[in-house]
C-alpha cells in the first residue's frame, strides 16, 4: 500500500527567496503577471525533477514551460508555429540526435548561426539539453569574420541557415529542410536515437560582443537563476508584460536584448513572435494578428516605424500593446518623445551590455520626467558611478558606470575581463545618477574628446542635434586637429532639409563655445552593425 504524503504550503524556490528587502515586489510581480497560477500539484513535481535535471539552463526554461503550458503556442514565425509541447519534444529528439550522430555530450561546443526563426530556439534549447556549451555567431559576419570566428573558438558542431555557407572542415547541419542532402534539424527531430546522460552542470552561453570599436570578443555566462527572476520581475513590474502574452523580437537573438528577453518569454510561457528580418509594417500587422503585449526594438526600428507616417500606423489596431522595449544602443530623448507621442506611454528603455546584462529600465514615465534616463537598477542589480580612484562620486557628478548583479559574465573566453571593483563590473560608459536614484549615460570612456584642453562628451552634443527639427539622427567624433589637439565633427542624417551653418547655428545657441563641431557632414544614412549600432571606424570626414 502506498503511503500519501500531504504536500506542504507551494512556496517560491529557494533561490528566488534571496535578498528579504525584493522578495515582496519579485513575488507580487510573478503573481499579477499569472506565471504563479494554476501550477497543480503534479506540475510542481514535474518542475522540481526538471530543476533537477537541468539546473540553472536555457534547457530548464524550455522544458518547464512546456510542463505548465503545454498546449500553447511557443513560437510563431511566419506562417509556422509550435506548442509548448511540440516544441518540447521536438527539443528532445534533436539532442539525441546531436548525441547519436554527432557525439555531442556535456562540455561540446555547438555554434548556432540562424536568423530569428524557430530552428535557432531548437538548436538552443536542444544544445542546452546536452549540457553542451553554445556559441551565438553574428549572421551579419561576412566570409572572412565566420571563418575567423569558427576556427578560434573550434564548434564540434555549427547550426547554420542555408544561406551562409560554412567554412570547410567545419561539421554543419542545417537549421531547416535544405534540399541539399545535409543533414537538418527537421531530420534530427525524427529520429529515434538514444539520448545522452543529463547533465552534472549547466552548458555555457556564449554571446560575441558588437566589435563596434575592434574585434568582436566572446563573453561566455551561464545565466544565474537569481539574476533571471530579478530582471524577470523588473520586467513584469516596469514593463507590465504578462504571462501568455505573444511577445515580438526585433533583435537578433545572438544578441545580449534578443537573447534575454527571449529567456524572459519562455520563462512567461509568452509566445514568442520570430521573423527572419526587420519590416516596420509587418511588424505591426504581427501585433494586429497575434495581439502581443510587447515588442523588443532597437532605436532604429523605432525610427522605421515612426517613418511609416501616422495614417499608415492608424490602419493597425495596437491596442494590445503594453510595452515596447528599446535597447542595445543610444534611445536618444527627441526619439523618445515622438514615439511616446505616436503610439502612447508603452515605451521603455533597457540599458546594459553582453557583459552585463540587462542593469536598468526605464520606463515611459521616467522618459518623460527625467529626459535622457536608463532607469534604475533592476531587482538583484546595482549601480555604483565611480572616479579614477576607484571612489564614489557625489550624486549629479559623471564619472565610470559600474554594474553588478546575477547576469553579469565572468570573463571573455582569452581570459580577459573588464574592470571589477567590489563585484560589480565596469560597463565602459561614463555617466550620473540623480537624486532619485537615476542613471544618466553620458557617454563612452574611450569616446571622449579633448578639444582646446576641454572634455567633450559627443553624447551631450549628440543629444543637442537631434533635438533640431530637421535631424533624424546625429553622430559625433573627435578628429586630430593641430591646434587644438582634436576638433569634433558632426555626421547627421536629416528627416528635412537644412544646411551645415543652420545646424552649427542650433548647437551655439544651446551649448558652450568649445561644444560646437567644426564641421558637419550630411550622411543618407549610418553604416550599421546587425543590432542597430553604429560603426563609428566606418566614419570619416571627406
Amino acid at each position: 500500500m502506498r503511503t500519501i504524503r500531504p504536500i506542504g504550503p507551494i512556496r517560491p524556490p529557494e533561490w528566488l527567496m534571496q535578498g528579504a528587502a525584493e522578495v515582496g515586489e519579485v513575488s507580487l510581480a510573478l503573481v499579477r503577471s499569472g506565471v504563479w497560477r494554476s501550477a497543480g500539484p503534479a506540475q510542481l513535481v514535474r518542475i522540481e525533477r526538471a530543476l533537477r535535471t537541468w539546473g540553472q539552463s536555457m534547457a530548464a526554461l524550455g522544458v518547464i514551460a512546456a510542463i505548465r503550458w503545454p498546449d500553447r503556442a511557443a513560437v510563431i514565425s511566419g506562417d509556422s508555429q509550435l506548442t509548448y509541447a511540440e516544441l518540447d519534444r521536438r527539443c528532445e529528439r534533436i539532442a539525441a540526435g546531436m548525441h547519436a550522430q554527432y557525439d555531442i555530450v556535456a562540455g561540446s561546443k555547438v555554434a548556432v548561426l540562424c536568423r530569428n526563426h524557430i530552428g535557432f530556439l531548437e538548436a538552443t534549447l536542444a544544445a542546452s539539453r546536452i549540457g553542451a556549451d553554445v556559441l551565438f555567431v553574428n549572421t551579419e559576419f561576412a566570409a572572412p569574420q565566420l571563418e575567423a570566428v569558427l576556427e578560434r573558438h573550434r564548434p564540434d558542431l555549427l547550426v547554420h541557415d542555408e544561406e551562409f555557407t560554412p567554412p570547410a572542415g567545419v561539421t554543419a547541419i542545417l537549421s531547416t529542410s535544405g534540399g541539399s542532402g545535409v543533414a537538418t534539424l527537421d531530420e534530427l527531430a525524427d529520429s529515434r536515437a538514444v539520448g545522452a546522460a543529463a547533465p552534472s552542470t549547466a552548458g555555457h552561453i556564449t554571446i560575441l560582443t558588437s566589435g563596434t570599436t575592434g574585434a568582436p570578443k566572446a563573453a561566455p555566462r551561464v545565466p544565474t537563476a537569481v539574476g533571471l527572476a530579478g530582471l524577470t520581475a523588473s520586467a513584469l513590474s516596469r514593463f507590465g508584460v504578462r504571462s501568455g502574452e505573444p511577445v515580438i523580437i526585433g533583435p537578433p537573438l545572438f544578441h545580449g536584448l534578443g537573447l534575454l528577453t527571449s529567456m524572459l518569454a519562455l520563462f512567461l510561457g509568452a509566445p514568442l513572435v520570430l521573423r527572419p528580418k526587420f519590416d516596420a509594417a509587418t511588424l505591426l500587422a504581427d501585433v494586429e494578428k497575434t495581439r502581443a503585449g510587447a515588442v523588443v526594438a532597437v532605436p532604429v526600428m523605432l525610427r522605421r516605424l515612426l517613418e511609416l507616417g501616422p495614417t499608415a500606423i492608424a490602419e493597425y489596431d495596437l491596442r494590445s500593446l503594453r510595452a515596447v522595449i528599446s535597447g542595445a544602443s543610444q534611445l536618444g530623448v527627441p526619439l523618445a518623445e515622438r514615439f511616446i507621442e505616436r503610439f502612447g506611454p508603452v515605451l521603455c528603455d533597457a540599458y546594459g551590455s553582453s557583459e552585463v546584462g540587462i542593469a536598468t529600465i526605464a520606463n515611459s514615465a521616467d522618459l518623460l520626467d527625467a529626459p535622457g534616463t536608463v532607469g534604475r537598477p533592476c531587482l538583484g542589480s546595482s549601480i555604483r558611478i565611480l572616479d579614477e580612484q576607484d571612489q564614489v562620486v557625489p550624486t549629479g557628478t559623471t564619472g565610470r558606470i559600474f554594474a553588478g548583479g546575477g547576469l553579469v559574465f565572468g570573463g571573455y573566453s582569452d581570459g580577459s575581463s573588464k574592470t571589477v571593483v567590489d563585484g560589480r563590473m565596469s560597463t565602459g560608459d561614463l555617466g550620473h545618477l540623480d537624486s532619485a536614484g537615476r542613471l544618466f549615460v553620458d557617454g563612452r570612456e574611450d569616446d571622449m574628446i579633448v578639444s582646446g584642453g576641454e572634455n567633450v562628451y559627443p553624447v551631450e552634443v549628440e543629444g543637442c542635434l537631434a533635438a533640431h527639427p530637421a535631424v533624424a539622427e546625429a553622430v559625433v567624433a573627435g578628429v586630430p586637429d593641430d591646434d587644438f589637439g582634436q576638433r569634433l565633427v558632426a555626421y547627421v542624417v536629416l528627416r528635412e532639409p537644412a544646411t551645415e551653418d543652420e545646424l552649427i547655428a542650433h548647437v551655439k545657441a544651446n551649448l558652450a563655445r568649445y561644444k560646437t563641431p567644426r564641421q558637419i557632414v550630411i550622411l543618407d544614412e549610418f553604416p550599421r552593425n546587425a543590432t542597430g549600432k553604429v560603426l563609428r571606424s566606418k566614419l570619416s570626414p571627406p
